[in-house]
């Protein structure tokens, strides 16, 4: 079967689009290729600095013939009736329709429409310069004597030439011929800008590949990637030396060159003085170079590598001078900023903060600050952290956010604050609580553990919360401006990976409180915001142990309207699920629901609820009487249980009712003749309900 290959070759395609344009790509050309009727056996989509490539395998060389019969009006209906149709199934007369006849609904019209199938060529030949005109580039522009006219080709970089070639492999492939804006189709390519410059005839996908190798280009991607790092790696090895690796400097840096040629070279020992992560940062940002380490000491060293484009004449000596030069500057503003910086306390610093805007109406990182000072103080207690600890480090954890070196580089917020602290003596706790306080700030994130570090922590992430509820700014579907969804995964992480007793409630309630009472939006003292805050932890919360393989229904079980602590949320599910894994929880699973079915088919036949008032004279039957008080004894323990927070035991206590509840169903008639016996056994099965209600809703557990 044919195979397509496509090349749209243009004077450059920035590194950060070329794996979306490539997939791009490949999905707008074959579910156009679907679309028209043609089916292919495989696809792959290609990307480098100068061109994008697809091959698409085994395509039909032609579609398929359809026939479809249309219905259409009554025969005799209206004038206007009979237009609409012939326009739609396009037909010149209605003598070209059919007439069909129906026992029930009388004769009627009928189109037959039938379309020969086309020639792979002709669709691609359709197809392919609708992709180009309409490509979803985030940037693009026009060019040339007709870029002031709005109907020109818009693209990334200047389109200089495209290759589109069909055929099968056993043949010379033909090209597929069509114009785009001027440039015609072709089965002609070129190598590297610099070391082949010259064009090349291309048949086929193996040809195009092998004769791109040849001149200069290597068309993968991921090749590309495994050349860099290969070749970093052994040459740094050779100078006894480790290559920092660093994946998306790799994907970034493929995609800036065509060949790659990789080199070293050094700065001077002076500039080690700056935090690693200073050095690594510098050189990354500007000139997307690696850095490398002692293997004995895992401290960087003064050696760098860097990715050159071409083959030079003179080893790359004067590529590795320049890269030099552009890293020695750099590294002299950041030597400066750090010196600069050093001489100014963090404490000296906090009051600039009121020069900075968090939110217009949830005011400055300094009014942020006491804030967050306020809540830390009052949440110190359930971390176990030093107050006077929490309290300093929340007053200087956003002070490195008006330091020259974060100004530079803001990834580095909180890192800087960390380096700055400990620089200026502060205790290691406070300092470490400066970097740690923004995390985690994802699902992969590492949780701080020190007391102080949590306590900013969930005070950082529960203002900010609070505050975008109290002002009505909250996540809506798949919007999430202000990463909320991400902060409170953040709270819910540390709370249960450092196992922290603390009422969200009074958290949130105490948050609340640090807004004052003439803010915007909604009134601090609305409990409501509280209740609705709480809700949206519990809906993160439900996310968070589904993604740990916990079951919904075990967690909405457990899960009630003001349950605040969550650390005993997850005990319970955790003590249910293995309860119900058992033999006895699986038959008082049964029992409950059979209880409660009863309950609510009686209950809505008479349109009241029964209480758990059951009187001991009207138990007339033996497996009633044991059942009566088997759930006496098991509610008590199960209470006191659950009081002390001992799920599992509270699971024990109710699994006593299973023997006493299938003898009742197996022996007892609870819809007895005598009103009263039947309302007191109707009355024993909602004790049997509340029971299990101690510890969860039996009633939104599946099985």
């Amino acid at each position: 079967m044919p195979d397509l290959l496509l090349e749209l070759f243009s004077e450059e395609i920035p590194a950060r689009m070329q794996k979306r344009a490539s997939e791009d790509l490949q999905k707008l050309v074959t579910d156009g290729l679907v679309d028209a009727g043609l089916t292919y056996e495989g696809a792959k989509g290609f990307a480098t600095p100068r061109r994008l490539a697809l091959t698409v395998h085994g395509v039909t060389a032609r579609s398929a013939d359809t026939r479809e019969e249309r219905k259409g009006p009554k025969v005799g209906a209206p004038e206007k009736a009979l237009e609409g149709f012939m326009r739609a199934a396009g037909l010149s007369s209605i003598d070209e329709a059919q007439i069909q006849s129906d026992p029930k609904k009388g004769e009627f019209y009928v189109a037959v429409i039938e379309k020969p199938g086309r020639d792979a060529q002709e669709i691609i030949a359709g197809l392919i310069p609708g992709i180009i005109r309409n490509f979803p580039w985030p940037k693009s522009m026009r060019w040339g004597a007709g870029s002031t006219k709005p109907d020109t080709l818009r693209w990334v970089r200047p389109l200089r030439s495209i290759l589109c070639t069909f055929g099968p492999e056993t043949e010379d492939p033909e090209v597929v011929p069509f114009e785009v804006d001027g440039i015609t189709s072709g089965d002609v390519t070129h190598g590297h800008r610099f070391m082949a410059p010259q064009p090349l005839r291309i048949r086929r996908f193996d040809d195009y590949t092998d004769k791109l190798n040849a001149a200069k280009v290597v068309l993968d991607s991921a090749r590309r990637e495994e050349i860099i790092l290969e070749e970093a790696k052994n040459l740094a090895f050779s100078q006894n030396l480790d290559l920092v690796e660093d994946s998306a400097l790799l994907h970034e840096v493929a995609g800036l060159v065509e060949w790659p040629i990789v080199l070293m070279g050094t700065f001077d020992e002076r500039f080690l003085n700056l935090p690693d992560e200073v050095i690594q940062l510098t050189i990354r940002v500007n000139q997307k170079c690696f850095v490398l380490r002692d293997p004995k000491s895992g401290a960087l060293t003064n050696r760098f590598i860097l990715v050159s484009n071409l083959i030079a004449s003179d080893g790359g000596k004067q590529i590795v001078a320049g890269n030099e030069k552009v890293v020695r500057a750099r590294l002299s503003d950041a030597m400066f900023f750090w010196e600069t910086d050093l001489k100014t306390p963090l404490q000296a610093r906090v009051e600039k903060l009121g020069n900075i805007i968090f939110h217009e109406q949830l005011g400055t990182q300094l009014q942020r600050v006491e804030r967050i000072r306020s809540l830390a103080k009052a949440l110190a207690p359930a971390t176990s952290a030093k107050v006077a600890e929490a309290n300093r480090a929340a007053e200087l954890c956003k002070a490195d956010l008006v330091t020259e070196m974060v100004g530079e580089f803001p990834e580095l917020q909180g890192l800087m604050g960390r380096y700055y602290a400990t620089a200026q003596d502060e205790t290691s706790a406070v300092a470490a609580a400066c970097e740690d306080h923004y995390r985690p700030q994802g699902p992969g994130d590492t949780v701080p553990s020190d007391p102080v570090s949590i306590t900013v922590a969930l005070s950082d992430k529960l203002d900010t919360l609070s505050g975008f509820w109290l002002i009505d700014e909250k996540p809506t579907g798949s919007k999430d401006p202000y990463a909320l969804r991400r902060a409170a995964l953040g709270v819910i992480r540390l709370i249960l990976e450092n196992n922290c007793e603390l009422s969200l409630t009074g958290a949130i309630e105490q948050a609340c409180i640090g807004y004052g009472d003439g803010m915007k939006g909604v009134a601090v003292a609305d409990d409501g915001v509280a209740k609705d805050l709480l809700s949206f932890f519990h809906d993160r919360l439900k996310v968070y142990l589904r993604d740990q393989g916990r079951r919904h229904d075990l967690i909405d079980a457990v899960i009630s309207e003001d349950a605040d602590d969550l650390r005993l949320i997850v005990r319970r599910v955790e003590a249910l699920s293995e309860f119900l894994a058992s033999e006895d929880g699986k038959a008082l699973l049964s029992g409950s629901k059979r209880a409660a079915n009863i309950l609510r088919a009686e209950e809505k036949k008479e349109g009241r609820a029964f209480d758990s008032t059951v009187s001991s004279e009207l138990l007339t039957h033996p497996a009633e009487k044991a059942l009566a008080e088997a759930v006496d004894i098991s509610v008590g323990k199960a209470k006191a249980a659950v009081d002390a927070h001992d799920f599992t035991a509270a699971i024990e206590a109710l699994s006593q009712l299973r023997a006493p509840v299938d003898a009742f169903f197996e022996d007892v008639m609870v819809n007895d003749d005598n009103t009263q016996i039947r309302e007191n056994r109707l009355n024993l099965l909602n004790r049997i309900r509340q029971a299990t209600h101690t510890v969860a809703d039996f009633s939104k557990i599946e099985g």
